[in-house]
């Protein structure tokens, strides 16, 4: 099967979050598979020219953008075998420091970058003569590819056979500009409508993507049913329950060759469930890392997390001072909300050697946290899949969530009547049952054999990319099934 996967970002090339996580490592195990994967993304600034033999390919591209035409060029690096990824570069929307904005806002012309790139994708597509199976587009930077697909490109012999795929991360963002970007798209008037594109007066590129996809998927079970109903839908729920025939929950997976205590390069010692004495050293080194008490038997809770409160950190900052009278550490990695910036600054200073906060990014004090607290803190409001749980898991550290999107799916309920739970979860949005949660944890942290079991029951779970990817797999060939189909009866 040949498969073309249209994201905006993409490790090893450029990252903001999750999404580049899992362009970079879905396509790798498509490949592995024996499937031939194309990887395409924008040529950005962040790309690492002295890492990667970029070869420049001798095709040009040419985009329609309204009345004017924008050219492009097209490189491409073999990543692993029957894996290529191409970069489209257009230093005027591209070569900038940061990927869709600044701190101040989002940049004013996204509409016109993400309307180029995927009008390059296709041209791409066709200028090397790609021939896709399957193009799997992500979020709202690719939604008007599918679009594109059922109209301006439908009688294109070489891309009129292949089956779009669209997968939502993150239902939050959704790509609305107003209505006087229309002529850019080059797309007719007559899809400027509540059934297309429209969305309370504004183009939305998410819901093109999920309105013309041949299938839509989400990125976890859970998060599929909740996308449906009126509280997590964000306006779209009614075209999600339109479309449920063509919507799956597919859960991302962890790439364990680089988040697992037994090869993790960033922590003190490397540890394994056969011999938990690394995770204590973990633990001390965590410590002294957020210059805490160094004490074993205190229990520590970590949490890495956008500041935000679709995370739960309203929830967190609520309860703090009483967590602190329960004898616990707590630390924080993270930035976003000014707020919470100067909210969780004044709870570190007031609690020296209880609590540990740092504002910004640090992927190897990521892994340390990972390492080294005893239980990981995840109360999100709404979470589409999250990663930070299942990493957790591995490095026996016990997840302590809210019962949303992802969280519900990977996470199951530690009680004395479910030791087959691998966490601790609570349902509803208040401060007072995270408290309570916590609580209950603590009272089975202090029980060290029950502990043990369950933070190896954590331990030996399973959420590798190749599961993901099979069912990813799954889905592509009903789809082409289902449009050949289709196809034959028009």
């Amino acid at each position: 099967m040949k498969i073309l996967f249209a994201t905006s970002e993409a490790v090893p090339f450029a990252k903001t979050g999750g999404l580049g996580d899992v362009s970079g490592a879905l396509p790798r195990v498509l490949a592995q598979m024996g499937h031939e994967v194309t990887l395409i993304l924008p040529k950005y600034r962040q790309v690492n020219e002295k890492r990667f033999k970029l070869i420049k390919k001798k095709v040009g591209l040419q985009v329609p953008i309204a009345q004017k035409i924008e050219e492009a060029e097209v490189y491409s690096v073999e990543l692993a075998p029957r894996f290529n990824a191409l970069l489209v570069r257009q230093d005027t929307y591209y070569q900038r420091d940061q990927l869709y904005g600044t701190i101040n806002g989002d940049f004013e012309d996204n509409a016109e970058r993400f309307i180029f790139f995927s009008r390059s994708v296709l041209e791409a597509a066709l200028a090397l003569e790609l021939q896709p199976d399957i193009i799997h587009c992500n979020d709202w930077q690719t939604g008007l590819i599918p679009v594109y697909l059922k109209t301006l490109y439908r009688y294109v012999p070489s891309l009129g056979q292949a089956a779009s795929i669209f997968t939502i991360h993150n239902l939050a963002y959704q790509g609305l500009f107003w209505h006087y970007d229309m002529p850019m798209t080059n797309l007719g008037w007559e899809l400027f409508t509540p059934q297309a594109l429209e969305f309370y007066g504004k183009i939305n590129f998410l819901k093109g993507g999920t309105v013309f996809a041949d299938a839509v998927t989400t990125v976890s079970r859970r998060y599929m049913e909740e996308i449906q109903t009126e509280e997590f839908g964000c306006g779209l729920d009614g075209i999600f329950r339109d479309r449920r025939e063509d919507l799956y929950g597919i859960l991302n997976g962890v790439d364990y060759g680089e988040w697992s205590p037994e090869v993790d390069p960033f922590i003190k010692q490397r540890y394994g469930p056969s011999d938990l004495k690394g995770k204590r050293e973990c633990k001390a080194d965590l410590q002294r890392e957020f210059r805490l008490a160094t004490k074993e038997d205190v229990p520590l809770i970590g949490s890495i997390s956008r500041l935000a409160e679709q995370k739960g950190i309203d929830l967190i900052g609520a309860d703090m001072e009483k967590m602190m009278e329960l004898g616990l550490q707590f630390v924080l990695l993270g930035t976003g909300e000014e707020k919470y910036h100067l909210q969780f600054q004044k709870f570190s200073e007031k609690y020296p050697q209880q609590v540990g906060v740092k504002i910004g990014f640090d992927n190897a004090l990521a892994h340390k946290i990972e390492a080294g607290a005893d239980m990981f803190l995840m109360p999100s409001r709404y979470e589409p899949c999250g990663l930070n749980q299942i990493y957790s898991l591995k490095y026996g550290t016990v997840p302590i969530v809210r019962a949303t999107g992802g969280l519900d799916d990977t996470i199951q309920d530690f009680t004395p009547t479910n030791l087959e739970g691998n966490g601790f979860k609570f349902g509803d949005y208040s401060p007072s049952c995270l408290l309570e949660t916590i609580k209950r944890a603590l009272q089975v942290y202090r029980n060290k054999i029950t502990w043990e079991k369950l933070l190896l029951r954590g331990m030996s779970a399973d959420f590798s990319w190749e599961q993901s990817a099979r069912a990813y797999l799954k889905v592509y060939q009903e789809t082409l099934a289902k449009k050949k189909n289709r196809n034959g009866k028009e």
